[in-house]
């Protein structure tokens, strides 16, 4: 069970010292009968407040940030009417200050006493918090013990970041309207923050006195705008590497993949949800993060999280649309990095739609306003790397490669032997070189004969370039690239 924090103690816990300056008016008369006043007044009472949220600004390591909290001990943090006009006033304030806003809520859900009215209340709390969003302004989202019913439903499942105190009871039914409603307890454990990190339903789960720093570092990626200077990108490979060499050397176990890369190139890394570290989303890590000056969300293939029996699957493109809207909705920069042996083939996968989350990614990626960039960093086998693929620009590492199928697979339709899996990589045209020489690549990375014998140092070349493609794309208008975008895939092939 998490220790519970009312929202002043929470609010002081996160904020600078002595920075907190409430926005809250006294709230709207909802004329309760007299059942419902004495309710309210023992509320405020017990609570010492005068609503269920409170709301205001304050400095978040000295950057200026509005804050709405749940006070959970008045009515259990239910929402009413004068609740969510509290909120709602102070989601379009902070919208039209321009200020990142840092939610908690701690609640039951809708106010029981005022019936339909207040549950109809959280369509204009989706509706500010949306407007907020779509201003390009970050939405953080702490999520405390209890959080349950429309309160979840609406403003507690819309962050761009969403943490949970440790063992915080999370979900849409509360468990005494199940046990009432079908006379028995629910599953223990399932409603649980670590239960819903497991399948990435969260972000983190982290104790309040660690919000600040994740915070901060989010607000870090998602409101820096400035890139600063071009700079130069780095020497592309004088010779060519022949395509079934590429192919062997980027199914080497030890080669360099989406985790080395932010490790040793980028800076403010936000691991958010569907990065493989649960049950679900295997294989795809979604984050922000910072090359040299330009911030970005990220989204890429993890080689170390794809296995035989955990290929690919749709799931992890699910989480992958979801970077590319985050991406959207911010205006921030969408980098795409490959590295798959291929999408799940099984009943399970064709159940769970892989072909429509394939289309759907494809259908994203080609028509995103944001600038977009995808590497392809190892390998790039069939509609999983596909899917990844259509960007303002690609780069590629030198043993990369892109190809419909394993050429072992290739060489079995053509041939029907594996044999001839070389001769295949060859003619189809798989390899970086060729990749560039098609228009389908712009720019090489340079390996050292195999980026598994120097990861740190090909992880800097290959941040070196998405630092210099970044900063360019970000400089450039949107209406040009995105209908550059649209003529390098519709002249794909044809002759010139």
């Amino acid at each position: 069970m998490a220790t519970r924090y009312g929202a002043r103690d929470l609010l002081d816990r996160i904020l600078d010292p002595g920075s907190l300056r409430s926005w809250d008016t006294a709230p709207v008369d909802v004329r309760p009968d007299p059942a419902y006043a004495a309710d309210l007044a023992r509320a405020r009472a017990a609570s010492g407040c005068d609503e269920a949220v409170l709301t205001g600004e304050g400095l978040l390591r000295g950057r200026r940030v509005a804050v709405a909290a749940g006070e959970f001990a008045f009515l259990a943090g239910s929402v009413g009417v004068a609740a969510a006009e509290r909120l709602v006033t102070a989601v379009e304030r902070a919208t039209a200050a321009r200020l990142p806003l840092l939610v908690s809520p701690a609640s039951g859900g809708t106010r029981m006493q005022e019936g339909t009215v207040a549950f109809l209340s959280m369509v204009k709390i989706t509706a500010a918090v949306a407007a907020h969003k779509a201003a390009g302004l970050p939405y953080l989202v702490y999520l405390r013990d209890p959080t349950t019913g429309g309160v979840l439903a609406s403003w507690g499942s819309l962050g761009h970041v969403t943490v949970a105190e440790p063992g915080a009871l999370i979900g849409f039914l509360g468990p005494r309207v199940y046990t009432a409603l079908y006379g028995d307890d629910f599953p223990e454990g399932v409603q649980r923050a670590e239960n819903l990190l497991d399948h990435g339903l969260i972000d983190a789960v982290l104790p309040p006195g660690d919000l600040p720093a994740i915070a901060d570092r989010a607000l870090t990626v998602l409101l820096s705008r400035d890139a600063g200077p071009v700079p130069p990108p780095p020497p592309e490979p004088a010779a060519a590497t022949p395509a079934w060499t590429a192919v062997t050397r980027s199914r080497r176990p030890d080669r360099p993949g989406v985790r080395a890369l932010l490790r040793h190139a980028a800076t403010d890394v936000v691991r958010l949800r569907g990065s493989g570290e649960g049950e679900s989303d295997p294989g795809l890590l979604l984050a922000l993060a910072r090359f040299g000056g330009t911030s970005c969300v990220l989204l890429g293939q993890d080689r170390d999280r794809q296995t035989p029996e955990h290929p690919l699957g749709p799931d992890a493109l699910r989480a992958a649309r979801r970077g590319m809207r985050l991406a959207d909705e911010l205006g921030l920069p969408l980098v795409t990095v490959i590295d798959t042996p291929g999408a799940a083939l099984s009943r399970e996968a064709e159940e769970q739609g892989m072909a429509g989350q394939i289309a759907r990614c494809l259908t994203e990626m080609a028509t995103l306003a944001a600038p977009t960039l995808a590497l392809l960093l190892g390998q790039g086998t069939g509609g999983g790397a596909l899917a990844l693929v259509p960007a303002d620009r690609v780069l590629c590492a030198q043993n990369a490669w892109l190809a419909p199928l394993p050429p072992e697979g290739a060489s079995a339709l053509v041939h029907r032997t594996t044999d001839r899996a070389p001769d295949l990589a060859r003619d189809q045209g798989i390899g970086s070189t060729d990749l560039r020489a098609h228009g389908i690549v712009d720019r090489i990375v340079p390996e050292h004969d195999d980026a598994a014998d120097e990861p740190e140092e090909f992880c800097r070349r290959a941040g070196l370039a998405l630092r210099h493609e970044l900063a360019s794309l970000t400089r450039a208008p949107g209406s040009a690239r995105r209908a550059a975008r649209a003529a390098r895939h519709r002249s794909l092939g044809l002759p010139s």
